[in-house]
């Protein structure tokens, strides 16, 4: 099981925000560029947050969902055929502060062992080098629990962890499960975390929508020493996790 050691402490976090005005920047997303390989992607000064997991684990949905666009993310019939890296823009008034990464899903047989390689190999290099990139985001169904590639992935970005890169595990799918299942979820993706952070999420039900929104503003919006102490939320994450819960199941029942 891979273990996150704590980042040490990077300063005050981002400037206060509700979540309607995180869900209102993550609709600004817009289409950037498309890559084959590393090489071709554009250098950028801004923070880049990258969206990855196994095929099928819902990717596509919930960046479509995050963004509100049907269509911003491609989610191909065939899982594993989509082998791009998709850059989208994220500001208002034209103004680019961030830039959307959505990573190839892993894990399918779809495609050839050599092009399945090179794209592997292509995930890596872009974790581990990508200087621009400030966070990823680690769908997974919690229904599979993190697979011997999420751990792969894992190990791959553990020293960038370490080192302060943001690190999310989204739980995707979470209308399909009971109230009871959903907190066991939470428990054990916690654990296999390493104690980093653990959401639940739901296209269908666009649970957690706001609190990932948000959780993605504070990434590409972090405090400067100037910002005042009392312009800084305090949320209760683990309230908020059990209330989306709640709901879902409560809805899902």
């Amino acid at each position: 099981m891979t273990r996150f050691v704590s980042a040490p402490d990077a300063g005050p976090v981002s400037p206060a925000a509700d979540a309607r005005t995180a869900v209102g920047w993550m609709h600004t997303a817009r289409f950037l560029t498309t890559a084959a390989q590393l090489h071709q992607l554009p250098p950028v000064d801004v923070p880049e947050i990258a969206f990855v997991g196994r095929s099928n684990a819902g990717k596509s949905s919930c960046i479509n969902t995050l963004t509100q666009q049907k269509q911003l993310a491609f989610a191909s019939k065939k899982p594993g055929r989509t082998q791009h890296i998709n850059l989208f823009s994220l500001g208002r008034q034209g103004q680019t502060d961030a830039v959307l990464a959505d990573l190839p899903g892993y894990g399918y047989a779809a495609v050839s062992r050599t092009d399945k390689k090179r794209w592997q190999q292509v995930m890596v290099n872009y974790l581990v080098s990508r200087p621009s990139l400030t966070g990823i985001v680690l769908l997974c169904d919690p229904r599979l629990g993190l697979t011997e590639l999420d751990e792969a992935l894992l190990e791959v970005v553990r020293p960038r962890v370490e080192e302060g890169l943001k690190f999310l595990v989204l739980l995707t799918k979470a209308d399909k499960l009971t109230r009871a299942e959903q907190t066991k979820a939470l428990s054990i993706g916690r654990l296999q975390a390493g104690g980093g952070e653990v959401k639940m999420f739901s296209a269908l039900k666009r649970q957690g929508v706001d609190e990932t929104a948000l959780l993605l503003w504070q990434w590409a919006h972090p405090a400067t020493d100037d910002t005042p102490a009392d312009a800084v939320p305090v949320a209760d994450t683990d309230a908020a996790d059990a209330a989306d819960a709640a709901d879902a199941a409560d809805a899902g029942e």
